[in-house]
């Protein structure tokens, strides 16, 4: 990645002369007019990148149904300046975001601390997290960081006078948890032969199901920005919908998460005057929900999820109407980083994995034995902590928090309604890539996003301290009559 840095900054000379000029206008005593820019930047993969999974066996790039973009968001009140971005990717580890951060800071002056990236989690794009290890992935990775950069760079060079506002609605019947309790005894067997599990999921089967086995979070939280004038700048918006899939095999596509902006794009349009509009989608807490639920139509592949984005498009240009928009707003952001220890296996998991990939054929207890006996023997390569990064950031009354896991519903509704702020939401898959994180009770009742594998790596007991983590975050952003962070 050094190398990396260094051809990047020769390429991007001029931006460092624009950097310079950033760290001078940003340093000017008394500068406190709030002002935003957004900007895309292409990240689609070329034919041949891998978009293998652990579990998902998509096979490589072979055609484009809709392209894929990392869309930055730059937000400066005089005194701090930060950047959102949202990227079209399955996940993304943390190694390219940090890559993308130092491109950033070099060329324009941009702390490493100011900035939150984020995977969407289309299951119909790469896996940036070196799932496929051949050349052409790894110049995938390089080119995914280069391309972050160039986003925040221009987004940076967009700034102007804005004004911003929030606003939510709720959509419940897109929603459902895809966690289901069942009847003691009546769950099979996991991968690994152990029976006793209450939870029937992705690759569960029981005969008898009680409910759901945890809530879910039916909001939709909208960011709006628009320029001094009122034209449309940018949309942030964040729901907790796993994504909406009806894929077909190695086809590319930025699912609901991509379909979203571009219906946004479609309704507003910030004239001849500004920079192109910017609509983002940025995924909540949705580690326990399934896709986006249909309506009972048979569609096409690759159509509910444009139908889907266009309906939530539409329900946000609505709930815009009524957002008053301001520009006597202020910004915080803090990061903290928290040491987890990794679920590595034992000697008797290990002395497991190695029997059934000795004998793949089987018989094995589970359709998907080898996939997690292969797991076993990637996660024993595993250092035995793990560093995560977790951030907090205050967009004047609106709070978001960022976590680098797939985090159930319940610990996002659990943060905002202990946060002090008057709306909070929070971005998962950020800066980095953890794992499921279900709460202890969920460990307890076992199911799939419970099971030892790179997708939930994380010690049982990572959600209670990530959540604490979080909120002690969030009240280190808290601002106070003064309209700065409270000390």
């Amino acid at each position: 990645m050094n190398r990396l840095i260094g051809l990047y900054m020769m390429r991007c000379s001029v931006f460092a002369l624009i950097g310079s000029l950033f760290v001078f206008h940003f340093c000017v005593a008394g500068e406190t007019q709030f002002r935003a820019g957004a900007a895309v930047a292409d990240v689609t993969p070329q034919p041949g990148v891998s978009l293998d999974g652990a579990i998902s066996k998509n096979g490589p790039v072979v055609g484009i149904h809709d392209r894929l973009h990392a869309r930055a968001l730059v937000l400066d009140d005089g005194a701090t300046r930060l950047a959102i971005v949202i990227c079209d990717a399955c996940m993304i580890e943390r190694e390219v975001f940090d890559a993308a951060k130092s491109l950033v800071q070099q060329q324009s002056g941009l702390p490493t601390d100011r900035m939150l990236m984020a995977a969407t989690h289309t299951h119909a794009a790469v896996r940036v997290t070196h799932i496929g290890t051949d050349p052409i992935d790894d110049e995938y990775h390089r080119f995914f960081a280069r391309r972050i950069a160039d986003a925040v760079l221009q987004a940076e060079q967009n700034l102007a006078p804005a004004q911003i506002g929030h606003a939510s609605f709720n959509k419940p019947e897109f929603v459902r948890c895809r966690r289901f309790l069942c009847e003691p005894g009546s769950v099979d067997v996991n991968p690994f032969g152990t029976a006793g599990e209450r939870i029937k999921s992705v690759a569960g089967r029981s005969s008898a199901v009680i409910g759901p086995a945890g809530p879910v979070d039916p909001q939709f939280s909208v960011v709006s920005i628009r320029h001094a004038d009122g034209a449309p700048l940018a949309v942030l918006g964040n729901f907790s919908v796993h994504y909406t899939g009806g894929y077909q095999r190695g086809m590319v596509s930025a699912d609901y998460f991509g379909h979203y902006a571009t219906a946004l794009q479609s309704k507003m349009h910030a004239g001849t005057e500004h920079p192109p509009f910017v609509g983002m989608m940025s995924n909540g807490t949705s580690g326990n929900t399934s896709v986006i639920r249909g309506d009972g139509k048979q569609y096409a592949p690759f159509e509910w999820m444009a139908v889907a984005a266009r309906m939530l498009a539409s329900e946000t240009e609505h709930a815009i109407k009524a957002i008053e928009h301001r520009s006597d707003v202020t910004l915080d952001m803090h990061q903290s980083e928290l040491e987890l220890a990794v679920r590595r296996p034992d000697e008797a998991r290990l002395a497991w994995a190695n029997a059934v990939l000795a004998n793949p054929a089987g018989p094995h207890p589970h359709r998907w034995s080898k996939i997690y006996a292969d797991e076993a023997l990637h996660l024993h390569e595993y250092p035995s902590t793990m560093k995560i990064k977790l951030q907090a950031i205050r967009i004047g009354d609106v709070a978001i928090a960022a976590v680098p896991c797939e985090v159930f519903a319940e610990t996002g509704l659990a943060i905002k309604q202990q946060s002090q702020h008057p709306a909070t939401f929070t971005i998962e898959l950020a800066n980095g890539y953890g794992g499921y994180l279900p709460p202890p009770k969920q460990h307890e009742l076992g199911g799939y996003e419970t099971w030892p594998a790179r997708s939930s790596l994380l010690e049982v007991t990572a959600e209670p301290k990530i959540l604490a983590e979080s909120l002690k975050l969030l009240e280190s952003i808290v601002e106070d009559k003064t309209g700065r962070r409270a000390p």
